[in-house]
């Protein structure tokens, strides 16, 4: 069996199903799964906010790594990230704010502002695909065996 390429291997998929209303759950290809939910009753996220949740857990990834590897490493922390979006459609977010809130023996200010810069400017893939301009393809298929509504 060849080797896969590099693009190949970093290519992801998501399979979002609708469950009624404005509710769906994503499932990524090993069967994991997210509730993405914009009823009125939420039992998920929106997806605005599951948008700030994927930024938020990119860069915790690296500022823990980053921390790890500089013989800092923390023993807590979290993120806060806040964004705000545009008031006419498509209501994107205009600033996305990332507080990055840790502790942990040796760490400072410096350090901890170190990582994340390294995060935001680097490493984080939910950053930099933010900060840049994607080609979004859509592509329209009608299920074979499904009445039309």
């Amino acid at each position: 069996m060849p080797e896969l390429s590099y693009a190949e291997r970093m290519k992801k998929t998501m399979h979002v199903t609708w469950l009624g209303e404005q509710r769906y759950v994503a499932q990524n290809e090993t069967g994991q799964q997210l509730i993405i939910d914009n009823s009125e009753l939420k039992l998920g996220v929106g997806p605005m906010e599951s948008l700030l949740a994927a930024l938020a857990t990119c860069t915790a990834y690296d500022v823990v790594e980053v921390m790890k590897k500089r013989k800092t490493p923390l023993s807590h922390y979290r993120i806060e990230v806040e964004g705000e979006r545009a008031e006419e459609h498509p209501r994107r977010y205009t600033t996305i704010t990332v507080r990055h809130i840790a502790a942990g023996a040796g760490v400072t200010p410096e350090s901890l502002g170190k990582a994340a810069h390294l995060s935001h400017e680097k490493y984080c893939s939910v950053a930099a695909t933010l900060n840049s301009e994607i080609v979004v393809e859509a592509v329209l298929e009608e299920q074979a065996g499904v009445a039309s509504v």
